[in-house]
């Protein structure tokens, strides 16, 4: 298999901006707690030092049972009603959760972050955001992430999430997450997007998905080199960062198992659920990615190759063709 050459980065569509400025646009910060009291008073602390100051808060709490409801409870009595809600989530994992936020009709902004209850934001992290999503068109579903600075649970320094150089783009999105949620802000077209999906859609990571929908429906994604939170690692993380050699080797070996297979399979069930909403060109690229899982070892290559895939680096791409040789996309 080819891999294949990544497209060209393209200008964004200054054609129709938003009509609002971005120093007064509304930002609704999704939070989805779950026992999170250890470090959840230094996220909401970090919001609250924001540079950008047009915000609310909106808390999903999936059935906590230590302090992390007296914490929101205590913040919103400090904050007011307004700027911080509190809802019950879901209990059905995190993903769900995060979508049961973004599905939620009460809640009404120009921009929407995701946020995990124990990063800690940098000061500038939403005024940055929302300066670079600001220059794009208002119509066209839109999604900024960034790299991240690694801390350990005492707030010191380990290192950086991997630094990716290729264009972001639907090719990419088909087999890699580049982002963590925790770093995204997308605008009210790629709500849109996300309220397209029914209610059952199985979800791998809302991340990932967030990415397949907004490149693979002709969207804009930004992906900044300059970290924009300190991304705690500790022993609660569900998803850690796939920073050190050990993670990248955990990761590949999934790739292998069968596991990342299992994970195309359930992207695929979203994205053939919108499938008309993707552009005519990410349409082919679909059916030649999903006919190259089914086909005999030449045709898969062919196939794989004309799908257009890659993965962000050198060994991504390999791990890739030899998942594509093994048949475990």
């Amino acid at each position: 298999m080819k891999i294949a050459s990544p497209p060209s980065i393209q200008s964004p569509d200054l054609s129709s901006a938003t009509d609002a400025l971005p120093h007064n646009s509304k930002v609704a910060i999704l939070i989805c707690t779950y026992n999170g009291a250890r470090f959840l008073r230094e996220q909401l602390d970090s919001f609250v030092r924001q540079t950008h100051q047009n915000w609310s808060i909106y808390a999903s709490d999936d059935g906590s049972s230590d302090e992390t409801l007296q914490i929101l409870n205590e913040y919103q009595f400090k904050l007011g009603n307004g700027r911080l809600s509190i809802f019950q989530g879901p209990k059905q994992g995190f993903a769900k959760n995060f979508f049961s936020l973004v599905r939620n009709p009460a809640i009404s902004a120009d921009y929407f972050a995701f946020s995990d209850q124990d990063d800690i934001w940098f000061e500038n992290k939403l005024e940055r955001s929302i300066t670079q999503l600001a220059t794009l068109s208002k119509n066209t579903p839109s999604l900024y992430c960034s790299r991240t600075l690694l801390v350990n649970s005492k707030k010191k320094k380990i290192g950086h999430s991997p630094l990716f150089k290729k264009p972001t783009s639907f090719q990419n999105a088909l087999v890699q997450s580049i982002a963590g949620a925790n770093t995204m802000l997308i605008n009210n077209a790629s709500r849109k997007l996300i309220l397209r999906l029914a209610d059952n859609t199985p979800v791998v990571a809302h991340d990932w998905l967030a990415y397949l929908l907004v490149s693979g429906c002709g969207g804009k994604v930004i992906y900044d080199p300059v970290p924009t939170l300190s991304y705690r690692q500790h022993e609660g993380n569900l998803i850690g960062a796939n920073a050190d050699l050990k993670n990248q080797i955990l990761r590949i070996r999934k790739m292998l198992s069968g596991r990342f297979s299992e994970w195309s399979t359930l992207n695929l069930i979203a994205l053939n659920s919108i499938k008309d909403y993707l552009t005519d060109e990410n349409q082919q690229r679909l059916r030649n990615f999903e006919q190259a899982r089914k086909s005999s070892f030449i045709p898969r290559l062919r196939l794989m190759g004309k799908s257009g895939a890659y993965r962000q680096t050198l060994k991504g791409n390999i791990s890739l063709l030899i998942a594509t040789v093994l048949n475990k996309i």
